[in-house]
C-alpha cells in the first residue's frame, strides 16, 4: 500500500488539504503539500501580509479558509490581496509604516503652531490657519509637545 501525499509535520495547522503553517523558534513557516513555500519572523507584519496575499493571489487557498485558520478578518486579507495585485510584492517591504503617526502635525507645523500660541492666538484661530483640528492642538498641549502661554 502506497502512502498518500502530502506529508505535514504533526504540529502543522492546516489551512486546507494542501496548505498549512507552523511556528518554530520565532519563525512562521507556510507549507504547500508538505514543502515550505514562505517563512517570516513571527513579529514581521509585512512578511505576514505578503504571505497571506500570495496564498490568495496564487489560488493556493481561499480567503475564507485563511480567516478560519488564522483568525484574521476577511477585509484585511482582501486588502492584502488587492495591494499585491495592484502594487506587486515589493509594496509590502518598501512601504513606510505610518500607523499610529500623525501625518498632519509635522515638526515644522508644530513649531509654527507654537509660535502662534506664543503670540496669544486662540486654539480655534490656529486650527483654522493650519487646517488641523482644535482637539489635535489641545492633545499636543496636554502631551507637552506644545506649551500654551498665558497672556494677561
Amino acid at each position: 500500500m502506497q502512502t498518500q501525499l502530502p506529508f505535514f509535520p504533526p504540529y502543522t495547522k492546516l489551512i486546507n488539504d494542501s496548505v498549512g503553517f507552523f511556528e518554530q523558534d520565532g519563525t512562521v513557516f507556510y507549507l504547500h503539500n508538505g514543502n515550505p513555500i514562505y517563512c517570516h519572523a513571527k513579529e514581521d507584519r509585512n512578511g505576514y501580509r505578503f504571505a497571506l496575499a500570495n496564498l490568495v493571489v496564487n489560488k493556493l487557498c481561499m480567503i475564507s479558509e485563511l480567516c478560519v485558520a488564522l483568525g484574521e478578518g476577511r477585509k484585511n486579507i482582501e486588502r492584502y490581496a488587492k495591494a499585491y495585485r495592484e502594487n506587486g510584492a515589493g509594496y509590502f517591504f518598501q512601504r513606510k509604516e505610518t500607523r499610529g503617526q500623525c501625518y498632519k502635525m509635522t515638526l515644522g507645523k508644530l513649531a509654527a503652531i507654537q509660535s502662534e500660541l506664543d503670540q496669544g492666538l486662540s486654539i480655534y484661530r490656529i486650527a483654522l490657519n493650519h487646517e488641523v483640528s482644535e482637539s489635535a492642538i489641545s492633545y499636543h498641549i496636554k502631551k507637552g509637545t506644545l506649551k500654551k502661554t498665558l497672556i494677561h
